[in-house]
């Protein structure tokens, strides 16, 4: 069995899980996006505004429907680019 204090853990982990899907419940129900009940779980790892439609224009990945890198891409090249301005020359 486990010590009081796994179980401290373990009942705080459930309760930040449910906290969290309330709060993107809460928020796709202002932004009018439906929410089912018994669903809601679903909201656990995605965002309350995302929509799910693969589709959207606002949730879709830019660089399958405009052909462009991704913020997370284009930081890198960007870093790159710094970094091999700022090498000193050997």
């Amino acid at each position: 069995m486990g010590t009081e204090q796994d179980k401290l853990k373990h009942s705080k982990r459930i309760h930040q899980d449910e906290v969290h899907i309330a709060k993107n419940v809460s928020v796709a129900k202002a932004y009018g996006i439906p929410v089912k009940n018994g669903e809601e779980h679903r909201l656990h790892k995605v965002n309350g505004i995302t929509c799910g439609n693969p589709k959207c224009v606002m949730c879709m990945n830019p660089r399958k429907s405009f052909n462009e890198l991704t913020m997370q891409e284009k930081k890198f090249i960007q870093r790159e680019k710094w970094n091999d301005n700022t090498e000193p020359n050997m």
